[in-house]
């Protein structure tokens, strides 16, 4: 979960208040991060509002002659369902509703409508974040849908479908009482969530404290969003690392008492996680993309849980990044 491309300044703590556009088209705009989201591997079945779960085969025309359901491998095909790993603790992109099973956010609400193009339905199922990209090599998984930046590592294993973007943001205590520099946090305790880019990150950081004589960060890792969150709000970590829109839905969620600290950086494309072979099939779900974009679907999700300045236009297969 993490991105990669130009800055954009935020006005601090009231920027949370505001959507993505308010904010700026590199900025993201959020409602909060979910402590009760489950990392189980129970399955959740969510039907958005688009009406995947009522999905008929007419759905499967799309537009423009688009015959998505010849796009459908033969496994999803036969059972009607996509299957779908999730971090389910990375609120407003998916996290668990009030029920504590039923997955919701802006991700799901997309893909839900995707598979609606499809003809089929979803099948939501929670688990650790690290472990989504081998649950989809490996068959457990249709798909993973988990905010995923698309970067040239990931697409080494799987195929990835772009449909968003966002960036990294610094967050600390109110008014940043520790004093955390993010050009110089040598010695700090920064949390991030396990499996992120956002470890590699801090890893460099690191070791260009050590390499230039200084005290290393302290990583905190935990592979709840949520409890990443808790150890900035307490004081645990002096900082942390994570993607915009949970960024700014920290700061609502702890009622203020975390803020963004400085700009958001290294803006780059969330990606679908798709096994390797399927390209075929990522071509549909471009498809799909370009039809809900086309019918106004997408921004209206998007704008529905305040991340619209994430919208991208340029959906692709495996796309270019730095």
């Amino acid at each position: 979960m993490f991105r990669r491309s130009p800055a954009f300044a935020l006005a601090g703590l009231a920027c949370a208040a505001l959507t993505l556009t308010a904010c700026g088209s590199d900025s993201l705009s959020n409602t909060g991060s979910s402590s009760a989201a489950s990392s189980s591997d129970t399955a959740s079945a969510s039907a958005s509002a688009s009406g995947s779960a009522s999905a008929s085969g007419s759905e499967s025309a799309g537009s423009g002659g688009m015959d998505f359901a010849a796009a459908l491998p033969e496994k999803i095909k036969s059972a009607g369902v996509i299957k779908i790993g999730t971090d389910a603790t990375y609120q407003p992109n998916e996290y668990l509703d009030a029920d504590g099973k039923t997955v919701i956010g802006m991700d799901v609400e997309l893909f839900d409508a995707i598979a609606a193009k499809f003809g089929v339905k979803t099948e939501w199922i929670p688990t650790g974040f690290d472990s989504i990209i081998l649950g989809v090599s490996s068959g457990k998984y249709d798909v993973g849908v988990s905010s995923f930046t698309v970067n040239a590592d990931r697409m080494k294993e799987v195929t990835m479908v772009s449909y968003f973007k966002a960036g990294t943001q610094w967050v600390t205590q109110k008014g940043n009482p520790k004093g955390v520099d993010p050009q110089n946090a040598c010695g700090m305790k920064v949390a991030v969530q396990k499996g992120t880019v956002q470890v590699d990150d801090l890893d460099a950081r690191s070791k260009a404290c050590t390499d230039a004589g200084k005290e290393a960060i302290t990583p905190l890792v935990d592979p709840d969003q949520a409890k990443v969150t808790a150890m900035v709000q307490s004081g645990k970590a002096d900082a942390m690392l994570v993607d915009l829109p949970p960024a700014i839905a920290a700061v609502d969620l702890t009622g203020g008492a975390v803020e963004l600290l400085g700009e958001q950086y290294d803006s780059a494309p969330y990606g679908y996680v798709l096994p390797k072979d399927q390209t075929a099939f990522g071509e549909g779900i471009v498809e799909a993309l370009k039809a809900l974009e086309a019918d106004g679907t997408y921004k209206q999700i998007l704008t529905k849980w305040k991340t619209e300045g994430g919208a991208i236009t340029d959906f692709a297969v495996n796309p270019s990044v730095g």
